[in-house]
C-alpha cells in the first residue's frame, strides 16, 4: 500500500513532508485538501488527525501528524538517504537546526499570514514587530551558510527541508502589494542574503522539487 499524505497547497508544513518523500524517492498518494471548503474538518479527515491540521501521513497502519514528527518517522522507516545523519554528531547538528527552524523561522508567519489573508490593516503592528526578528534570523542563516552547502553540514538534511518552505513563503508574502507598506528589505533577497539565495537554489534543483511546488502559486 502506498504512503498517503494529506496536505494543503502553500502550507510550509505540508511542503516539508512532500520534499522528504521526493528526496527519499518514495511512492505516495497525495490528497490535496481545500481549506476554503473545510475539507480538513470533515469527519473522514478528523478520523486521521482529530486536530484537523495538515500535514498528516498514513503508511499502512501507522498514522503520523506534525511535519517534523513525519520527517523523523520517514527517516526511521525508510533510512536512505538519511535526513537526520549517520552519526551522533551529525544528528545533533541537524536536530539543532531543525529546532531553530521550528522555534524561530516558523515565527515568520507573523509577517506572512497577514499578507496572505488580507489582514495587514488589522495586524499592522504585529507585522512591523516581526520584521527585525526575521531579518536577524536571515542574518544567522546567511552566516551559517557561509562555508557550507547545506544548513547542518555537507549533505542535505531534515534541517533544509524544515527551513526552506518558510523562507520561500516569506518571499511570496513580500511580493504581495500590501507588503510595500513596510520597510522590510526582504527584496531582492540576493542583495542582502546571497548565501541564503544560493542555498534556496540548491533545494529548488532537487529531483522532484517541481512536484512539490504549491499548485495555486503557479501561473
Amino acid at each position: 500500500m502506498a504512503i498517503e499524505v494529506y496536505w494543503v497547497s502553500g502550507s510550509p508544513f505540508s511542503w516539508r513532508v512532500m520534499l522528504a518523500l521526493e528526496v527519499k524517492g518514495l511512492p505516495y498518494q497525495a490528497h490535496l485538501l481545500e481549506m476554503s471548503k473545510r475539507q480538513h474538518k470533515t469527519p473522514e479527515f478528523l478520523a486521521i488527525n482529530p486536530r484537523g491540521e495538515v500535514p498528516a501521513l498514513r503508511d499502512g497502519e501507522v498514522v503520523v501528524a506534525e511535519s517534523i514528527a513525519i520527517l523523523a518517522y520517514l527517516d526511521r522507516r525508510y533510512p536512505e538517504p538519511p535526513l537526520f545523519g549517520r552519526t551522533p554528531a551529525e544528528a545533533a547538528a541537524i536536530w539543532q537546526e531543525v529546532m531553530q527552524g521550528a522555534l524561530h523561522v516558523d515565527r515568520f508567519e507573523d509577517f506572512i499570514l497577514p499578507l496572505y489573508f488580507g489582514e495587514v490593516a488589522a495586524k499592522e503592528a504585529e507585522v512591523k514587530q516581526a520584521i527585525p526578528r526575521i531579518r536577524a534570523e536571515l542574518d544567522r542563516l546567511e552566516k551559517t551558510l557561509t562555508d557550507r552547502a547545506w544548513l547542518a553540514g555537507p549533505a542535505l538534511s531534515a534541517a533544509d527541508l524544515t527551513v526552506y518552505p518558510v523562507i520561500r513563503s516569506l518571499l511570496r508574502a513580500a511580493e504581495k502589494p500590501d507588503a510595500a507598506r513596510f520597510d522590510h528589505g526582504f527584496l531582492p533577497m540576493a542583495a542582502t542574503w546571497p548565501n541564503v539565495v544560493r542555498w534556496m537554489g540548491a533545494v529548488e534543483a532537487l529531483p522532484g522539487y517541481d512536484r512539490t511546488f504549491p499548485p495555486h502559486w503557479r501561473g
